[in-house]
């Protein structure tokens, strides 16, 4: 059977070839195995922060990103601060250089930093007048930015950290409508 026929059995509700999530959690498991349980109930906990912030920061670039090419066309990117854009230029060649290393190497806005996305607001903030204010943007980003270092350098956090991290993506959500 062909790739193209399976998804149309799937697609009528019929489960064709193993099962992806059983194999998935298997290897999860296979994986984490070695390590102390309470070592593998905190990497799964942090896993659900990631995932949160990884939808979230991925979202705002697009956001970012359509609104200033609606607002200034193709050539956006040209139109952002120059500290920036020449940041995520010097970063787009280096993973080019880095050809070992696949993965999305496009999206000029892909490189720039988490904290960038507030400067790049703030400096086009006209265009971003749904958002209550430049205090309120700063604040939730520059906290969000703690909590994605954390993250991403293998620290747990604290259960109300966690709670602060799900409340400032829900107001973003409320009040930017993602």
């Amino acid at each position: 059977m062909f790739e193209s026929e399976a998804s149309e059995f799937q697609a009528a509700g019929i489960q064709v070839g193993a099962d992806q999530s059983e194999a998935e959690e298997r290897l999860l498991a296979e994986g984490l195995a070695p390590f102390p349980i309470q070592r593998r109930n905190q990497a799964l906990e942090m896993a659900r922060l990631y995932a949160v912030l990884y939808c979230f920061e991925n979202e705002v670039r697009v956001f970012v990103r359509e609104t200033l090419y609606e607002k200034d066309g193709v050539d956006w990117i040209d139109k952002i601060p120059a500290k920036v854009r020449e940041h995520c230029e010097n970063r787009q060649v280096t993973a080019l250089k880095d050809s070992w290393l696949e993965g999305e190497k496009t999206d000029i806005l892909g490189f720039a930093e988490f904290g960038h996305l507030a400067q790049i607001i703030i400096a086009k903030w006209e265009y971003f007048q749904v958002i209550p204010s430049q205090h309120w943007l700063k604040q939730r980003m520059d906290e969000l930015e703690k909590v994605r270092h954390f993250i991403a350098h293998n620290r747990m956090l604290l259960p109300s950290e966690f709670q602060r991290l799900y409340m400032y993506i829900a107001d973003w959500n409320r009040v930017v409508g993602l």
